[in-house]
Protein backbone atom coordinates (compact mmCIF):
# COMPACT_ATOMS: atom_id res chain seq x y z
CA UNK A 1 0.00 0.00 0.00
CA UNK A 2 1.50 3.51 -0.81
CA UNK A 3 0.57 6.62 1.19
CA UNK A 4 -1.29 8.77 -1.68
CA UNK A 5 -3.88 8.90 -0.25
CA UNK A 6 -2.45 9.84 3.05
CA UNK A 7 -3.82 13.35 3.30
CA UNK A 8 -7.80 12.59 3.17
CA UNK A 9 -10.42 10.57 3.95
CA UNK A 10 -10.93 7.07 2.74
CA UNK A 11 -14.76 6.68 0.77
CA UNK A 12 -16.44 3.74 2.86
CA UNK A 13 -18.36 1.74 0.66
CA UNK A 14 -20.70 -0.91 2.81
CA UNK A 15 -21.77 -4.23 0.59
CA UNK A 16 -24.54 -5.88 2.67
CA UNK A 17 -27.82 -7.58 1.69
CA UNK A 18 -30.99 -9.10 3.14
CA UNK A 19 -30.23 -12.78 3.31
CA UNK A 20 -26.91 -14.98 2.70
CA UNK A 21 -26.36 -16.30 -0.85
CA UNK A 22 -26.80 -13.32 -3.04
CA UNK A 23 -23.19 -12.45 -3.64
CA UNK A 24 -22.41 -10.08 -0.93
CA UNK A 25 -18.96 -10.90 -1.01
CA UNK A 26 -18.08 -12.01 -4.48
CA UNK A 27 -19.62 -8.31 -5.27
CA UNK A 28 -17.44 -6.90 -2.41
CA UNK A 29 -14.14 -8.61 -3.42
CA UNK A 30 -14.59 -7.89 -7.17
CA UNK A 31 -15.23 -4.39 -6.84
CA UNK A 32 -12.36 -3.72 -4.56
CA UNK A 33 -10.01 -5.63 -6.91
CA UNK A 34 -11.50 -3.83 -10.01
CA UNK A 35 -11.13 -0.24 -7.81
CA UNK A 36 -7.45 -1.32 -7.40
CA UNK A 37 -6.71 -2.43 -10.68
CA UNK A 38 -7.90 1.37 -11.63
CA UNK A 39 -4.73 2.13 -9.35
CA UNK A 40 -6.97 3.08 -6.35
CA UNK A 41 -5.38 2.14 -2.86
CA UNK A 42 -7.55 -0.13 -1.42
CA UNK A 43 -8.58 -1.71 1.99
CA UNK A 44 -11.23 -4.73 2.04
CA UNK A 45 -12.82 -5.66 5.49
CA UNK A 46 -14.67 -8.42 6.46
CA UNK A 47 -17.16 -7.57 9.14
CA UNK A 48 -19.13 -10.73 8.78
CA UNK A 49 -17.40 -11.96 11.92
CA UNK A 50 -19.41 -14.90 12.84
CA UNK A 51 -18.96 -16.43 8.84
CA UNK A 52 -15.44 -14.78 7.79
CA UNK A 53 -14.65 -15.41 3.78
CA UNK A 54 -13.02 -12.43 2.45
CA UNK A 55 -9.96 -13.63 2.78
CA UNK A 56 -10.99 -16.73 0.82
CA UNK A 57 -12.38 -14.75 -2.26
CA UNK A 58 -9.46 -12.36 -2.05
CA UNK A 59 -6.62 -16.03 -2.31
CA UNK A 60 -5.34 -14.98 1.22
CA UNK A 61 -4.50 -17.63 3.71
CA UNK A 62 -6.39 -17.75 7.11
CA UNK A 63 -5.03 -14.16 8.49
CA UNK A 64 -3.76 -14.50 12.19
CA UNK A 65 -4.72 -10.54 12.61
CA UNK A 66 -8.08 -9.94 12.09
CA UNK A 67 -10.86 -7.91 13.11
CA UNK A 68 -11.32 -10.25 16.07
CA UNK A 69 -8.14 -8.37 17.75
CA UNK A 70 -10.32 -4.95 17.78
CA UNK A 71 -13.46 -6.74 19.18
CA UNK A 72 -11.09 -8.35 21.91
CA UNK A 73 -9.53 -5.16 22.32
CA UNK A 74 -6.03 -6.55 21.40
CA UNK A 75 -5.54 -3.90 19.18
CA UNK A 76 -6.96 -0.58 19.26
CA UNK A 77 -4.64 0.79 15.37
CA UNK A 78 -7.16 -0.92 12.64
CA UNK A 79 -3.70 -0.08 10.22
CA UNK A 80 -2.29 -2.84 12.40
CA UNK A 81 -4.79 -5.45 11.15
CA UNK A 82 -4.19 -4.81 7.60
CA UNK A 83 -2.49 -7.97 5.71
CA UNK A 84 -1.22 -8.12 2.25
CA UNK A 85 -3.53 -9.64 -0.37
CA UNK A 86 -1.84 -10.60 -4.12
CA UNK A 87 -3.20 -7.98 -5.69
CA UNK A 88 -1.03 -4.29 -5.52
CA UNK A 89 -3.01 -1.39 -4.25
CA UNK A 90 -5.50 -3.73 -2.24
CA UNK A 91 -4.74 -4.61 1.30
CA UNK A 92 -7.15 -6.69 3.77
CA UNK A 93 -8.90 -6.60 7.84
CA UNK A 94 -10.06 -10.06 7.88
CA UNK A 95 -12.30 -11.26 10.33
CA UNK A 96 -11.21 -14.50 11.22
CA UNK A 97 -10.67 -16.48 14.70
CA UNK A 98 -13.28 -14.24 15.88
CA UNK A 99 -14.84 -14.92 19.17
CA UNK A 100 -18.41 -16.65 18.38
CA UNK A 101 -19.91 -15.61 21.67
CA UNK A 102 -19.18 -12.02 21.19
CA UNK A 103 -18.51 -11.35 17.58
CA UNK A 104 -19.41 -7.67 17.24
CA UNK A 105 -17.98 -4.91 18.84
CA UNK A 106 -20.64 -2.94 21.08
CA UNK A 107 -22.37 0.01 19.34
CA UNK A 108 -20.11 2.53 21.11
CA UNK A 109 -17.15 0.52 19.59
CA UNK A 110 -18.54 -0.06 16.25
CA UNK A 111 -18.89 3.76 16.08
CA UNK A 112 -15.09 4.09 16.97
CA UNK A 113 -14.28 1.64 14.78
CA UNK A 114 -16.13 3.41 11.70
CA UNK A 115 -13.96 6.60 12.64
CA UNK A 116 -10.76 4.56 12.59
CA UNK A 117 -11.38 3.10 9.04
CA UNK A 118 -11.75 6.51 7.74
CA UNK A 119 -8.57 7.37 9.34
CA UNK A 120 -6.75 4.67 6.87
CA UNK A 121 -4.18 5.84 4.44
CA UNK A 122 -6.42 4.73 1.10
CA UNK A 123 -9.07 5.84 -1.71
CA UNK A 124 -11.55 3.49 -0.74
CA UNK A 125 -12.32 1.33 2.25
CA UNK A 126 -14.84 -1.90 1.15
CA UNK A 127 -17.13 -3.38 3.74
CA UNK A 128 -18.50 -6.73 3.27
CA UNK A 129 -21.10 -6.99 5.58
CA UNK A 130 -22.70 -10.05 7.29
CA UNK A 131 -26.18 -11.21 6.24
CA UNK A 132 -29.27 -10.46 8.08
CA UNK A 133 -30.23 -7.39 9.71
CA UNK A 134 -28.41 -7.16 12.84
CA UNK A 135 -27.98 -3.47 14.24
CA UNK A 136 -24.27 -4.05 13.69
CA UNK A 137 -24.47 -4.48 10.30
CA UNK A 138 -27.56 -1.60 9.70
CA UNK A 139 -24.58 0.60 11.51
CA UNK A 140 -22.13 -0.11 9.25
CA UNK A 141 -24.64 0.16 6.09
CA UNK A 142 -25.80 3.32 7.04
CA UNK A 143 -22.33 5.00 7.85
CA UNK A 144 -21.08 4.13 4.74
CA UNK A 145 -20.62 6.97 1.88
CA UNK A 146 -22.31 4.14 -0.40
CA UNK A 147 -24.24 1.85 0.75
CA UNK A 148 -24.58 -0.95 -2.06
CA UNK A 149 -27.70 -3.14 -1.51
CA UNK A 150 -27.32 -7.13 -3.86
CA UNK A 151 -29.99 -8.87 -4.54
CA UNK A 152 -30.52 -11.97 -7.23
CA UNK A 153 -33.84 -11.77 -9.27
CA UNK A 154 -35.55 -14.55 -6.72
CA UNK A 155 -38.51 -14.13 -4.79
CA UNK A 156 -36.67 -14.96 -1.49
CA UNK A 157 -34.04 -12.33 -1.93
CA UNK A 158 -36.39 -9.42 -3.17
CA UNK A 159 -38.33 -10.29 -0.16
CA UNK A 160 -35.29 -9.65 2.07
CA UNK A 161 -34.28 -6.77 0.60
CA UNK A 162 -37.04 -4.89 1.37
CA UNK A 163 -36.78 -6.22 4.64
CA UNK A 164 -33.23 -5.07 4.81
CA UNK A 165 -34.27 -1.45 3.87
CA UNK A 166 -37.20 -1.49 5.79
CA UNK A 167 -34.99 -2.38 8.95
CA UNK A 168 -32.13 0.51 7.59
CA UNK A 169 -35.15 2.88 7.84
CA UNK A 170 -36.15 2.04 11.09
CA UNK A 171 -32.97 2.30 12.33
CA UNK A 172 -31.80 5.27 10.81
CA UNK A 173 -35.04 7.10 12.46
CA UNK A 174 -33.82 5.95 16.10
CA UNK A 175 -30.45 6.71 16.15
CA UNK A 176 -31.62 10.46 14.17
CA UNK A 177 -34.64 11.09 17.10
CA UNK A 178 -34.28 12.16 20.05
CA UNK A 179 -37.95 12.49 21.78
CA UNK A 180 -38.78 9.35 23.96
CA UNK A 181 -42.37 9.98 22.63
CA UNK A 182 -41.15 9.90 19.46
CA UNK A 183 -38.88 6.64 19.87
CA UNK A 184 -41.96 4.42 21.57
CA UNK A 185 -43.97 5.95 18.18
CA UNK A 186 -40.86 4.07 16.44
CA UNK A 187 -41.06 0.75 18.26
CA UNK A 188 -44.58 0.36 18.24
CA UNK A 189 -44.30 0.54 14.58
CA UNK A 190 -41.65 -1.44 14.14
CA UNK A 191 -44.68 -4.33 14.79
CA UNK A 192 -46.77 -4.08 11.27
CA UNK A 193 -49.97 -5.05 13.32
CA UNK A 194 -49.36 -2.01 15.60
CA UNK A 195 -52.37 -0.47 16.74
CA UNK A 196 -52.31 2.79 15.28
CA UNK A 197 -52.54 2.10 12.07
CA UNK A 198 -48.68 2.54 11.10
CA UNK A 199 -48.51 -0.37 7.87
CA UNK A 200 -45.58 1.79 6.33
CA UNK A 201 -42.69 4.03 6.70
CA UNK A 202 -44.17 6.98 5.44
CA UNK A 203 -47.08 6.40 7.30
CA UNK A 204 -44.68 6.79 10.06
CA UNK A 205 -43.26 9.92 9.22
CA UNK A 206 -46.72 11.26 9.08
CA UNK A 207 -47.74 10.63 12.10
CA UNK A 208 -44.06 11.74 13.42
CA UNK A 209 -45.17 15.26 11.19
CA UNK A 210 -48.21 15.43 13.25
CA UNK A 211 -46.72 15.18 16.89
CA UNK A 212 -43.66 16.67 16.67
CA UNK A 213 -42.92 18.59 13.47
CA UNK A 214 -38.86 19.47 14.80
CA UNK A 215 -38.43 15.51 15.11
CA UNK A 216 -40.00 14.95 11.97
CA UNK A 217 -37.55 17.60 9.76
CA UNK A 218 -34.86 16.31 11.67
CA UNK A 219 -35.50 12.99 10.34
CA UNK A 220 -36.83 14.16 6.84
CA UNK A 221 -32.96 15.80 6.36
CA UNK A 222 -31.63 12.35 7.83
CA UNK A 223 -33.81 10.53 5.37
CA UNK A 224 -32.78 12.45 2.17
CA UNK A 225 -29.22 11.67 3.09
CA UNK A 226 -30.14 7.68 2.79
CA UNK A 227 -29.24 7.14 -0.84
CA UNK A 228 -29.18 2.75 -1.07
CA UNK A 229 -26.88 2.09 -4.16
CA UNK A 230 -28.74 -1.42 -5.71
CA UNK A 231 -26.92 -4.38 -7.51
CA UNK A 232 -28.42 -7.39 -9.41
CA UNK A 233 -26.56 -10.09 -9.02
CA UNK A 234 -26.97 -13.36 -11.26
CA UNK A 235 -29.05 -11.69 -14.00
CA UNK A 236 -30.19 -14.24 -16.75
CA UNK A 237 -32.46 -11.83 -18.99
CA UNK A 238 -33.51 -8.31 -20.08
CA UNK A 239 -36.78 -9.13 -17.60
CA UNK A 240 -34.75 -9.92 -14.75
CA UNK A 241 -32.40 -6.50 -15.17
CA UNK A 242 -35.50 -4.07 -14.46
CA UNK A 243 -35.54 -5.65 -10.83
CA UNK A 244 -33.11 -2.92 -9.81
CA UNK A 245 -35.64 0.12 -11.44
CA UNK A 246 -38.80 -1.69 -10.32
CA UNK A 247 -36.63 -1.87 -5.97
CA UNK A 248 -35.73 2.02 -6.48
CA UNK A 249 -39.28 2.92 -7.56
CA UNK A 250 -40.48 1.24 -4.55
CA UNK A 251 -37.47 2.61 -2.46
CA UNK A 252 -39.42 6.22 -2.94
CA UNK A 253 -42.84 4.90 -2.94
CA UNK A 254 -42.91 3.12 0.06
CA UNK A 255 -39.66 4.52 1.68
CA UNK A 256 -38.94 7.80 0.69
CA UNK A 257 -35.69 6.54 -0.47
CA UNK A 258 -33.91 7.86 -3.66
CA UNK A 259 -32.30 4.53 -4.46
CA UNK A 260 -29.10 4.56 -7.16
CA UNK A 261 -29.38 1.50 -9.62
CA UNK A 262 -25.59 1.09 -9.90
CA UNK A 263 -25.72 -2.03 -11.92
CA UNK A 264 -26.44 -5.44 -12.38
CA UNK A 265 -23.73 -8.53 -13.03
CA UNK A 266 -24.80 -11.61 -15.17
CA UNK A 267 -25.23 -14.94 -14.66
CA UNK A 268 -22.00 -16.26 -15.76
CA UNK A 269 -19.96 -19.97 -15.49
CA UNK A 270 -17.07 -18.74 -15.23
CA UNK A 271 -17.85 -16.44 -11.92
CA UNK A 272 -18.62 -19.97 -10.32
CA UNK A 273 -15.16 -21.50 -11.65
CA UNK A 274 -13.22 -18.22 -9.59
CA UNK A 275 -15.42 -18.64 -6.47
CA UNK A 276 -13.61 -22.16 -6.54
CA UNK A 277 -10.37 -21.10 -7.40
CA UNK A 278 -10.13 -18.17 -5.11
CA UNK A 279 -9.55 -16.16 -6.96
CA UNK A 280 -11.46 -12.27 -7.91
CA UNK A 281 -13.36 -13.11 -10.80
CA UNK A 282 -12.30 -9.66 -12.25
CA UNK A 283 -8.52 -10.95 -12.21
CA UNK A 284 -9.18 -14.53 -13.72
CA UNK A 285 -10.99 -13.83 -16.51
CA UNK A 286 -11.31 -10.15 -16.58
CA UNK A 287 -12.77 -10.18 -20.28
CA UNK A 288 -15.79 -12.25 -19.56
CA UNK A 289 -19.36 -10.69 -19.28
CA UNK A 290 -19.47 -10.52 -15.82
CA UNK A 291 -16.36 -9.36 -14.82
CA UNK A 292 -16.66 -6.30 -17.16
CA UNK A 293 -19.83 -5.48 -15.43
CA UNK A 294 -18.64 -5.76 -12.06
CA UNK A 295 -15.60 -3.23 -13.45
CA UNK A 296 -18.28 -0.55 -14.35
CA UNK A 297 -19.77 -1.29 -10.94
CA UNK A 298 -16.42 0.10 -9.55
CA UNK A 299 -15.54 2.65 -12.21
CA UNK A 300 -19.12 4.82 -11.30
CA UNK A 301 -18.09 4.23 -7.66
CA UNK A 302 -14.50 5.72 -8.28
CA UNK A 303 -16.20 8.81 -10.27
CA UNK A 304 -18.29 9.41 -7.58
CA UNK A 305 -21.68 8.63 -8.99
CA UNK A 306 -23.64 6.09 -9.54
CA UNK A 307 -25.67 6.50 -13.37
CA UNK A 308 -28.47 4.16 -14.08
CA UNK A 309 -27.87 0.81 -15.25
CA UNK A 310 -27.93 0.31 -18.76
Amino acid sequence: MNGSAAERRPRLVAVGGGKGGVGKTFVASNVATALAREGRTVIAVDGDLEGANLHTALGVASPRASLADYVAQREEDVAKLVVETPFANLGLIAATQAHLGAAQPAHFRRARLIQRLRTLPVDFVIVDLGAGMQHATLDYFLAADDGILVLTPEPTSVENAYGFLRAAFYRRMHLTLTSGLVRKLIAQAMDQRNEQGIRTPLDLVREVEARDPREARRFLHALHQLRPRLVVNEVGSAEEIKLGFAVKSVCMKYFGMNADYLGYVNRDVTARRAVVARQPLVTAQPDCDAAVYLGRIASKLAAGAAPEAS
